[in-house]
């Protein structure tokens, strides 16, 4: 017999590229990033369907670094230290890990596509495989990153929320930012 009651939907968190070189002490690091991650991994801890990671893997001569012209220190270079993540984060708990900023000639924020959405992460297609229309966002930095990352998943139709005490920019107010999410969908977690 059928049940009558609609399928609850099915939920991922996403843990927005929580990497050495992106917490105090890395080449560009978001200032105080270390203090989300007691939320992230209490965010970790609830119960979603898949909790996937994104992380920059930069190749050495991305142009996204300023050697090369680009607007960034040379940071989270594929295989090294500081592309790994945080020895923080409670890297058991993750399901799937997805791939960013390959192409040395183009940047990437969203933990879907580069900055000129030429290339996917697969991140799209790893979600809907596995029947998710709900994504929670933490991670670094709330500004670019994560911000690039729920821009996307609205597009693409996921319901999106950003957990704020989980995340960290580079502005000191992010108002300007969350408003503009605000906009497009995204919900904000203030709690």
């Amino acid at each position: 017999m059928a049940s009558s009651f609609p399928a609850a939907p099915r939920r991922a968190l996403l843990v927005i590229d929580v990497q050495n070189d992106f917490l105090p002490g890395g080449t560009l690091a978001v200032p105080k990033g270390d203090l989300i991650l007691p939320a992230v991994n209490a965010l970790m801890t609830q119960d979603f369907d898949a909790i996937i990671a994104s992380r920059d893997w930069h190749p050495q001569n991305h142009i996204s670094f300023v050697p090369q012209g680009g607007d960034w220190p040379i940071h989270c270079v594929a295989g090294t230290g500081g592309a790994d993540f945080s020895p923080h984060l409670h890297q058991n708990r993750l399901s799937h890990i997805v791939h960013k900023g390959l192409d040395p000639a183009c940047d990437s924020y969203s933990a879907f596509f580069d900055n000129d959405q030429r290339h996917s992460t697969g991140l799209d297609a790893l979600l809907r495989g596995l029947g998710i229309t709900h994504v929670t966002l933490c991670g670094l930095a709330l500004d670019f990153c994560v911000a690039a990352t729920a821009r996307d998943a609205r597009k693409l139709g996921f319901e999106t929320v950003i957990s704020l005490a989980a995340c960290k920019g580079i502005a000191e107010d992010p108002a300007a930012c969350l408003n503009a999410l605000e906009a497009l969908g995204v919900k904000i977690d203030r709690a």
